[in-house]
């Protein structure tokens, strides 16, 4: 589903030169859901990003579903993540003037969606999610746990082949938090999505399939 070849990534400031990446190259195989684990700054979050198209390498390629991403220009490369990819973030990212339904019918809305399949879709996933009948409310209204949870229907609404998430445990508490991870990593793979889930977490990154460890802009697996 994800291949990555040799990528580099290196930002200048002034004078100064930081390489997150020299020669990256890994796989990650359709349904499999992979922890990858680092320290702060260690280049995850930017690795998402070039995986989704999101921001461009020096040089190297990454492939989504055996299509080039890095060879795909600007407007291509966000069809391909509104049609392929679902998002979930540490800070939820709701839109604050939406409902609750609103918000996770969006995806389907943006793809041409009807409104009548869009809502259904989004009362069965907030449903499934533990969040029936909240569907009116606004995000604000919500706690955090169930704010992740919405957020979490929003990323699978439209059944997306990739599912990146980027601490979606890192602004909850550590009983929350695993009751989030258990719920997102269950409806992943019962819709066969393949997931890319950062974690500074062994705790969260143990209900992965495969865990890879980003360590001075290398991989190892555990």
């Amino acid at each position: 589903m994800v291949r990555v070849d040799k990528l580099a990534k290196v930002y200048c400031s002034g004078a100064t030169r930081q390489v997150v990446f020299e020669a990256l190259s890994f796989a990650v195989e359709r349904g499999e859901v992979v922890a990858l684990v680092g320290a702060s700054g260690s280049g995850k979050t930017t690795l998402l990003n070039l995986i989704s198209g999101i921001d461009s390498p020096d040089s190297g390629s990454v492939s989504l579903d055996g299509v080039e991403v890095t060879a795909l220009a600007e407007p291509e490369r966000t069809l391909l993540r509104r049609r392929r990819v679902g998002f979930v973030f540490q800070f939820f990212n709701l839109i604050p003037t939406l409902t609750v339904g609103e918000n996770v019918a969006l995806p389907l809305e943006l793809l041409g969606e009807g409104d009548t399949a869009a809502q259904q879709r989004a009362a069965d996933l907030l449903q499934e999610v533990g969040l029936a009948g909240l569907s009116p409310r606004y995000p604000e209204t919500l706690s955090g746990g169930e704010q992740q949870r919405a957020a979490i229907a929003r990323a699978l609404a439209h059944r997306p082949a990739l599912l990146l998430a980027d601490e979606p445990t890192g602004n909850l508490d550590e009983d929350s938090g695993g009751r989030i991870i258990e719920l997102l990593t269950g409806l992943a793979r019962r819709q066969h999505t393949t997931m890319l889930l950062v974690t500074h977490s062994v705790h969260v990154a143990a209900a992965a399939d495969r865990v890879l460890h980003l360590r001075h802009g290398c991989l190892a697996a555990s």
